[in-house]
């Protein structure tokens, strides 16, 4: 694992990256807005696409590098996850790149697709509305997406389930938000899903 120091524009954001042997893309991975980096079905997936032979870029946005639990604006950081972008391009040249997260990262990983030319995304628990407000939809971010894109949600998510799309596959695993619960399916979902969209690509 390397760990790199990212400036943005909105203060340093840090970088962990899990290489694998002989890498055929790379995922960028986010953070949710209050959670880190240790989430369990992040490094669930780190570990699968990294036997799958993704690289792993996992992004730690500049609030939570600062020592801030609560989240920075989409604006800011969307921006920060452009920039980081941009950067890890440069050390990864020609690599395709599939961006994704968890929760608010996923949806930071679909506003930013189609400027940072991403091939896929991967959404772990995107958040489709807040709890109990269904009304609030965020449906608008993933349809917006015109890359393949897996969702894998937990079936009793309090942030609801979107809906699929002409672009996107939702696969459903028993828990919560958390999606901790069945970690086996949500790598094996993740770890298919890879091949299956990277494979056109090699």
């Amino acid at each position: 694992m390397t760990a790199l120091a990212i400036d943005t524009a909105y203060g340093p954001a840090r970088v962990y990256l899990h290489c694998a042997e002989e890498g055929e893309a790379v995922l960028m991975l986010g953070h949710g807005a209050g959670g880190g980096l240790g989430a369990k079905d992040l490094v669930a997936v780190t570990r699968a696409a990294r036997m799958a032979g993704v690289h792993v870029a996992l992004v730690e946005q500049p609030y939570r590098v600062a020592g801030r639990r609560a989240p920075a604006p989409a604006n800011q950081l969307d921006t920060a996850w452009l920039t980081i972008a941009d950067e890890l391009s440069e050390r990864f040249d020609s690599l395709p790149f599939v961006f994704g997260g968890r929760s608010s990262g996923a949806r930071v990983a679909c506003r930013t697709a189609s400027a940072g030319q991403a091939v896929a995304v991967l959404c772990l628990a995107f958040p489709e509305h807040p709890p109990g407000r269904p009304e609030k939809t965020r449906q608008p971010e993933l349809d917006a997406v015109e890359v393949p894109v897996l969702v894998v949600q937990g079936e009793r998510d309090p942030f609801g389930r979107p809906a699929a799309g002409p672009h996107h596959e939702i696969v459903l695993v028993d828990g919560d938000h958390s999606l901790s619960k069945d970690l086996e399916t949500v790598s094996r979902a993740a770890t298919e899903w890879l091949s299956r969209v990277l494979r056109p690509l090699a």
